[in-house]
C-alpha cells in the first residue's frame, strides 16, 4: 500500500476512531470533571467498582486481589488507569500517535476483558466492551489515521520526526512490515480465539449452558468455627449486580436436630458492630438502614458472641445466612 492508500483507510475508520476514543476518554472525563470518582471517602469510587471484579477475574486476580488489599496503592493504580485513559482516548480521537495509542486500546480493553468479562445483568456488557475494543486496538494500529489527524498534519508539515525510522510504528504512515497478511490473519485468528474463549468461559456462550454470574448474589462461607464462646467466620460475595448489594436479613445457627439456637434477624444485623467485622477489601461488608450490606467482591471476618446463648455444648451446627432474595446459605461447623 502506498501513501495515499494509508490515507483513505485511515479516513474510513474515522468513525471508529472518534468513537473509541471517546469511549476511553469519558472515563477520565467522568471520574474527575463531572463527579469526582477518585475520593475514597465518597460513594461510587473507582477503587469499589474495580473491587468488583476480583471474585471472576481470568488470569489478573492476584493483581487485582493486591491493589484491593493495599488502598493506598489502589489509589494511586486508579489515578494513573484514569489519566492514561484520558491520554489513550484524546490522542485516538485527534488521530496523534495513533498507532502507539492503538496499543493502548488493545491493552486497555485486554484488561478489561480479563478483570470484568464476567459482569452484565441484563447483557454481556463488560465482555463485548473488552473485546470488541481489542479488535478495534489491533486494526487501527495496521491503518493509523489518515486524513483529519494531528499525524497527517506533521507529516504534511515534513516535521522532523515524522522522517525517523520509529514514526511509522508510533505514528501513521506507510507501515513498513513484511507479510502483512500473514501477520494480520495470524493476530487476528489469535483475537478471535480470544473472544470465543473469553465468551465460553465466563458465559458459556459457545456450547453447553448459558450462565450469567451478575444475575443471583451468592455468598461463600468459609473459615466457620465456635471458639471461646464465640463463632467465627469468612464471607465473600462472589456473584451477583455489581451495582447492588447481598441484603442479608438473617444469620441462624442450627444445632444437629435442625434446632435454632441462634438467630439474628434484619434489625439486629441493622445494629452489627463494627468491631465484629474485619474488612478484607476496599469494598466493605457493613450494617445498612434492615440489614447487613454485603458489596460484590467484598470479604470480611465477622465475630458474633455467645456468652448469652445457652445449648452451645454440641459437637456439630450449621451455620445459615439469610439473603433478602430468598437465597440462603450454609456450612457444617464441628467443634
Amino acid at each position: 500500500m502506498n501513501k495515499q492508500s494509508y490515507n483513505m483507510t485511515g479516513l474510513f475508520a474515522l468513525s471508529l476512531r472518534l468513537v473509541v476514543g471517546w469511549t476511553y476518554f469519558s472515563a477520565f472525563w467522568r471520574r474527575l470533571i463531572i463527579a469526582n470518582k477518585l475520593n475514597p471517602e465518597e460513594a461510587g469510587y473507582i477503587g469499589e467498582k474495580f473491587n468488583h471484579f476480583l471474585p471472576n477475574a481470568l488470569g489478573i486476580d492476584g493483581i487485582i486481589e493486591y491493589l484491593v488489599s493495599n488502598p493506598e496503592v489502589l489509589w494511586w493504580a486508579m489515578a494513573a488507569f484514569t489519566i492514561i485513559e484520558g491520554i489513550v482516548g484524546l490522542f485516538i480521537m485527534l488521530g496523534m500517535f495513533t498507532r502507539l495509542m492503538s496499543f493502548g486500546v488493545f491493552s486497555l480493553a485486554i484488561g478489561i476483558l480479563l478483570g470484568s468479562g464476567w459482569i452484565g445483568t441484563t447483557c454481556l456488557d463488560e465482555w463485548q466492551i473488552g473485546v470488541l475494543g481489542v479488535a478495534s486496538g489491533f486494526m487501527l494500529f495496521f491503518i493509523g489515521s489518515g486524513y483529519y489527524s494531528v499525524d497527517k498534519y506533521f507529516m504534511d508539515r515534513k516535521f522532523k520526526f515524522t522522517k525517523t525510522k520509529w514514526f511509522p510504528y508510533v505514528g501513521s504512515g506507510v507501515l513498513p512490515i513484511k507479510k502483512m497478511k500473514k501477520i494480520v490473519l495470524t493476530g487476528a485468528l489469535g483475537i478471535f480465539f480470544l473472544t470465543l474463549y473469553t465468551n465460553q468461559h465466563f458465559h458459556g456462550g459457545v456450547f453447553g449452558t448459558l450462565h450469567n454470574k451478575s444475575v443471583k448474589p451468592k455468598i461463600e462461607i468459609s473459615n466457620a468455627s465456635i471458639q471461646n464462646n464465640q463463632l467465627k467466620f469468612e464471607i465473600y460475595r462472589v456473584e451477583g449486580a455489581d451495582v447492588y448489594g447481598s441484603f442479608l436479613i438473617g444469620i441462624q445457627l442450627l444445632d444437629e436436630s435442625g434446632t435454632i439456637v441462634l438467630e439474628k434477624k434484619g434489625d439486629d444485623l441493622a445494629r452489627y458492630p463494627l468491631t465484629h467485622i474485619e474488612n478484607h477489601y476496599v469494598a466493605k461488608i457493613k450494617p445498612g438502614a434492615h440489614s447487613l450490606i454485603i458489596p460484590l467482591g467484598a470479604k470480611a471476618d465477622l465475630t458474633i458472641d455467645l456468652q448469652d446463648v445457652t445449648g452451645i455444648n454440641g459437637s456439630s451446627y450449621t451455620l445459615k445466612l439469610i439473603d433478602i432474595s430468598g437465597a440462603e446459605w450454609e456450612i457444617k461447623i464441628d467443634r
